[in-house]
């Protein structure tokens, strides 16, 4: 999802009122309304996608201009007028709604349409939605055991700390959980993950922003081997169903049943599995390119950073909040003496937190005092005579200090693998409903997500702090999906109109003249052109739709897979072109180059993109011929 409300910089910016747009859309629908009811004036159906598509282009260019508009003051001002206009266009689509409120009353269509779960979700995709929810809150419970980092230690270990296979090893790990989880909670683990074991290695700048933007590849294009992980994906799942009455839809001519979803995890595991592991191939190939030769000497990593799982877990538990030496200092920067930015590049060299403020001469009580705060009250102590002794260079009194602070960390160990080995049992449920709703669509789908929260909150429920943090975190990824739910509407209206009959005969006459091939190439490069700019959920959203019809069930499964691969790959392209991308620039700016621009962005992502398109476009010609 992209995340067009965020900024490059705020210089210069002027933010529109939104509460005044939501007003004056509602004057303009009331104005619709009361013209169409009065029989003085009707809208065209094709004012009605306008609307929309104005919308949709607004979004991206009220995100990227210096004007800007909050997108959900946008979508809910523009969902207005956009249900104002179809109540009031005179269609056979418009015409049976009139004709359900005049025969049964205004209570009966709002029971159906509005208080159902049936009816909302054919409205605004309300089963994928709740899903969505229900995983957000899954994955930042999960989060917060630290599991993706003491994962990360045990490979460093594995690979005797050279980076390359270790970095290769956690993105493998990452891209297949990015097929179950949810790849916007996962890239934010990754992030920081990686640059962890970078900055041990003290890999130049240009490396650690490479790692960081190659995060959105392996949690976008390579996630997409399932539904589940990514929202396009699920809005794919939803809108792809048997809606043509015919026997040709089954094996060996069996009937399907009306409704039934086509894109099954069998779909998924057939179709996009091979295209999001030759993508991958692309990524560890480009990986190789940058990180080649580095290395972290294991005898000499810094202690914090030998227990990062358990480091990162007290940082949670004991101060509600977790984050890298480098956001910690900014933080604290008016308690460092101005010494804040020395120290900086000191830990951008590789040099522990700790020995990067000896060095500066920061006080010892403003040491301890900032360690204790870094870590925990406890080990404030022994971490500062630790990193004292690195600093004079004693080896003797460096070892001993060690051992005294590895002790202290190994008593605090159980804690976090208790509450790992809960979330580690809360799959168990996720995974046993996905298997029952793939078994029965009816089963919905959130209670899946809602009942792998359910189980692994058991786990932090009683740490007040840490179940503060993972439940703020959720709420605030969550809430990036909001103004989705207007968007589902408006496109769910425009359907209603007919409107996407026309692109479904677009794609059938050019299947006729150019062939299977090329027209699931081309929705490819449509779908990634677009979702570089627009959001991937609303261009999924209004593609998919053009599927419906088609008789074919494997030129369906072909282009449904095309334009997966197209949602993921445009995602990667811009700054602001998924949820993913906003995550990893925006860490770019804050901890790695603060002078990083949207164009040096497209310009370094453009090459393991284009490799990736290369790529994929083989996967699609393959298929195509097979079909």
């Amino acid at each position: 999802m992209s995340g067009h409300g965020k900024s490059v910089g705020t210089q210069n910016l002027v933010y529109l009122s939104g509460t005044k747009f939501v007003v004056g859309c509602a004057v303009a629908a009331a104005v619709i309304l009361a013209l169409g009811l009065s029989n003085v004036w009707r809208p065209k159906p094709w004012m009605l996608a306008a609307e929309v598509f104005a919308t949709i282009v607004a979004l991206f260019v009220l995100g990227s201009i210096r004007y800007r508009l909050h997108k959900n003051a946008l979508t809910y001002g523009a969902a207005l007028v956009i249900v104002a206009t179809f109540a009031m266009a005179g269609t056979p689509e418009t015409a049976e709604f009139h004709r359900q409120v005049a025969e049964h009353g205004w209570w009966y269509f709002i029971k159906k349409n509005l208080l159902s779960f049936h009816g909302l979700d054919k409205l605004v995709h309300a089963d994928t939605m709740l899903f969505i929810l229900g995983l957000t809150f899954f994955v930042a419970v999960i989060a917060q055991t630290r599991l993706l980092e003491w994962t990360t230690m045990i490979l460093l270990r594995r690979w005797h700390g050279w980076v390359l296979p270790t970095v290769i090893s956690v993105t493998a790990v990452v891209s297949f959980a990015s097929g179950i989880l949810d790849g916007v909670s996962m890239i934010g683990l990754t992030i920081r993950t990686l640059v962890i074991i970078l900055m041990i290695a003290a890999a130049p700048k240009e490396s650690i922003r490479f790692a960081v933007m190659i995060c959105t590849a392996v949690t976008t294009v390579c996630g997409m081997w399932l539904a589940y992980g990514e929202p396009p994906n699920l809005i794919m799942k939803a809108n792809v169903v048997v809606s043509y009455p015919d026997n040709n839809f089954g094996p060996n001519g069996t009937p399907l049943p009306m409704g039934k979803p086509l894109l099954t995890d069998g779909f998924f595991l057939r179709y996009c599995m091979p295209a999001a592991v030759c993508a991958y191939l692309c990524v560890a190939w480009n990986l190789r390119r940058k990180l080649r030769g580095s290395r972290v000497n294991l005898s000499q990593m810094d202690v914090l950073d030998t227990h990062a799982a358990t480091v990162r877990f007290l940082q949670a538990q004991r101060h509600e909040e977790v984050f890298t030496p480098i956001e910690f200092v900014e933080n604290h920067a008016d308690e460092l003496n101005g010494r804040a930015h020395a120290i900086v590049e000191r830990i951008r060299r590789g040099e522990p937190f700790g020995k990067a403020m000896v060095l500066e001469n920061i006080p010892p009580a403003t040491r301890r005092r900032l360690l204790g705060k870094y870590v925990a009250e406890e080990l404030a102590e022994p971490l500062d005579d630790h990193y004292v002794a690195m600093a004079t260079g004693d080896g003797a009194k460096t070892s001993r200090s060690e051992q005294i602070v590895n002790e202290a960390i190994a008593k605090l160990k159980p804690r976090r693998l208790l509450a790992q080995k809960i979330g580690a049992l809360a799959l168990i449920p996720f995974i046993g409903l996905l298997v029952a709703h793939a078994i029965n669509h009816h089963i919905p789908l959130f209670f899946a997500s809602c009942a792998g929260f359910a189980v692994a909150f058991l786990g932090i429920a009683n740490i007040p702090t840490i179940r503060r943090l993972a439940l703020r975190e959720a709420r605030h990824e969550y809430a990036e999906y909001y103004f989705l739910f207007p968007l589902f509407l408006s496109i769910t209206l425009l359907a209603n109109i007919g409107f996407f009959n026309q692109l479904q005969a677009l794609i059938e006459r050019g299947v006729e003249h150019m062939g299977v091939t090329m027209v699931a190439w081309l929705q490819f490069a449509g779908c990634t052109v677009l979702s570089a700019m627009l959001d991937n959920n609303v261009v999924a959203d209004f593609a998919s739709r053009a599927l419906l019809h088609l008789k074919d069930v494997t030129m369906i499964y072909l282009f449904a897979m095309s334009q997966i691969a197209g949602y993921a790959a445009g995602g990667c392209l811009t700054h602001i072109g998924s949820a993913q991308s906003v995550v990893a620039y925006a860490f770019i700016q804050r901890d790695v180059d603060e002078t990083y621009t949207p164009f040096q962005w497209i310009k370094e992502m453009t090459p393991v993109l284009i490799s990736i398109v290369v790529v994929l476009t083989g996967v699609i010609i393959v298929e195509g011929t097979i079909h």
